[in-house]
């Protein structure tokens, strides 16, 4: 039996886990990517055709349509398999429209932007640019009651919208050939994969400063519902 492909839930369990990991010094345990953002699309747009093509067809037969009504029906289906298959994707954004982006839909935006990227990105980087996918998907849902004009937002803007992009484009930025030569001790492909590092760990701890709100007021709720409903229940006897 095939296993599922993971969910969001599975993803921020495996962040926690992560972030437990961490703070004990332990080894960090690189996260599955699962297909996102575009990869897949082409499988998923015949999902969709296909579901349409049924009913269509369901309808067709229901209505006790001819020959030449079938056939027309048969024409009508491909001409939408061409139009689905062959739409232009929703472009990438760019480094200059990620910086412009509202903060809700920031964290997607240079998710994608770094996805676009990843295949002139060294094999040393998938780790850490796996981690960094999930913590945008995470900090995307955080985002989204945010206030726009608070410091936090501030700080998400600049390194989301900012820092990481401009980081990896100034790697981009070094010829090919010189990305392994080691100068000052490390090289270019080492220093990418140390300066993602350090976004994600920010980004990490970003979700954790987010989430500290929600984590009190679940830990208070809970306190009141056992003063409540057990600490005052009468006893039995």
């Amino acid at each position: 039996m095939t296993p599922a492909p993971p969910s969001d839930v599975d993803d921020a369990i495996a962040v926690a886990r992560i972030a437990q990991e961490r703070r004990r010094g332990g080894a960090v345990i690189p996260l599955q990517r699962r297909s996102r953002r575009g990869r897949g699309g082409r499988k998923a747009r015949m999902v969709v055709v296909a579901a349409g093509a049924g009913v269509i067809l369901t309808i067709a037969m229901l209505m006790g349509l001819g020959a030449f009504g079938l056939v027309a029906v048969a024409a009508l289906i491909l001409a939408m398999t061409m139009l689905v298959l062959f739409a232009p994707a929703t472009p990438v954004p760019t480094a200059e429209l990620i910086a412009k982006s509202e903060l809700k839909a920031l964290p997607a935006q240079a998710a994608r932007w770094l996805d676009a990227r990843r295949p002139t990105l060294p094999a040393p980087a998938l780790t850490v640019l796996n981690q960094l996918d999930t913590r945008l998907d995470m900090l995307g849902v955080q985002v989204a009651a945010l206030d726009e004009d608070g410091p936090m937002a501030d700080e998400i803007r600049r390194l989301v919208g900012e820092q990481l992009p401009g980081f990896v484009e100034d790697y981009a930025r070094v010829p090919a050939a010189m990305r392994t030569r080691a100068r000052n001790g490390t090289t270019p492909d080492q220093q990418l994969v140390e300066g993602l590092a350090v976004i994600e760990r920010e980004l990490g701890e970003i979700s954790e400063r987010l989430a500290q709100g929600d984590l009190d007021a679940l830990d208070a709720k809970r306190r009141f519902l056992t003063i409540k409903y057990e600490e005052d229940a009468p006893s039995g006897g």
